[in-house]
């Protein structure tokens, strides 16, 4: 007898990605994005994710990428009234995602009451980092307020790791460059650490996000009275990194065909790789070398010219790209005397969390 269709939501910012699965293949799948015009906000992008879905069956099971779990969620969990008044107030640890995967679910109940969702959290894959890598240099009364290096991407992380199998063996540095970058130093399939911290805003320069930035530049900008609490969240977020150093594109490829006349984009472009080169060392040396680098997400996945820029001068973590390979981008991506084996592998976060609510819905049915 067919299993259950299960329907996984992503909620952005301004945009909705949505996936369907039978028996575990992906059936169908699109994004709502520019919500504002395309949609007028989550919940008609719910609309328009049902609608066209219907026909394929009936829907046993949500899923929900949720970004942040905070101090309590590190394993995938049924939604109930107590996890959704958690999730509440963990909403301005994470104010450009939480409110609308809350709005999902909130619409998603009044849609379908019957139908179990499933919140599958994008730090618990870093749940279990030494308690080095989760410390933050701050007063230690603020750990028991949950102010600590919690991680992001997790669900991505996840899908590599899977995906590589027996590669993911040793020592392994994990790149997801998208529009949200990260890195993640992993042994043996576990998190051992990763470059975004309390927030996704931290860690290397993203298409808008700022990445790691000295506290002291904030201060600066709302002593002097040039920017309020509500400006700095609009500035670190969604004004900023490649957007805010190119002065006009927070695209990767658009910056890349104009960097060579434009010299804020190739400003853009060098500092991102800058960016990603240093913290793949940080991450080898808290694994005392590195045996595979991965390369996923939109960038990672589709910029050769990123790729082979940012492993220049790192010939002494053993990495050397195979010029042919890179441009081809699939699989194995290094030289065959390269010591550390560089690959590109396709993330699918949609994948995990089809997996992981199946996987709980169906214990809770067998209970």
């Amino acid at each position: 007898m067919p299993g259950p269709l299960i329907l996984t939501l992503n909620a952005g910012s301004s945009s909705l990605k949505y996936a369907l699965f039978a028996e575990g293949e992906r059936v169908a799948s699109a994004t709502v994005g520019n919500l504002g015009t395309e949609a007028k906000d989550h919940q008609a992008a719910l609309t328009t994710a049902l609608s066209a879905i219907r026909g394929h069956g009936d829907l046993g099971a949500v899923g929900h990428r949720i970004v942040h779990g905070g101090q309590r969620f590190v394993a995938p969990v049924r939604i109930d009234d107590d996890v959704l008044t958690e999730l509440r107030g963990l909403a301005a640890m994470d104010p450009d995602h939480l409110p609308a995967a809350i709005a999902l679910i909130e619409a998603m109940r009044a849609h379908a009451p019957s139908v179990p969702q499933i919140a599958c959290f994008d730090t618990a894959f870093h749940a279990g980092m030494p308690r080095v890598s989760q410390l933050l240099a701050i007063p230690r009364r603020y750990q028991a307020e949950g102010v600590r290096r919690y991680g992001f991407h997790g669900l991505s992380y996840q899908s590599l790791v899977a995906t590589l199998g027996d590669a993911a063996r040793g020592r392994v540095v994990m790149a997801h460059l998208g529009s949200g970058a990260s890195l993640c130093a992993a042994r043996d399939g576990k998190s051992v650490d990763t470059t975004m911290g309390f927030t996704p805003t931290g860690g290397i320069p993203m298409a808008t996000r700022t990445g790691d930035l000295d506290p002291g530049v904030l201060l600066y900008l709302m002593r002097s009275g040039v920017a309020s609490a509500a400006d700095l969240d609009q500035l670190v977020n969604k004004r900023s990194g490649l957007l805010g150093v190119s002065g006009t594109s927070d695209d990767m490829q658009e910056l890349l065909s104009r960097a060579a006349t434009d010299p804020a984009a190739a400003d853009a472009v060098a500092l991102f790789c800058h960016g990603v080169r240093k913290a793949i060392g940080a991450m080898a040396a808290t694994l005392d070398g590195v045996d595979t680098l991965v390369f996923a997400g939109g960038i990672g996945e589709n910029a050769p010219t990123v790729r082979q820029r940012i492993c220049q001068g790192l010939t002494h973590l053993g990495i050397v790209l195979d010029s042919p390979r890179n441009e081809a981008g699939k699989g194995v991506i290094s030289t065959e005397a390269s010591a550390c084996t560089v690959r590109v592998v396709r993330t699918d976060e949609e994948a995990v969390i089809a997996g992981e609510t199946a996987t709980l819905v169906k214990g809770a049915t067998r209970s």
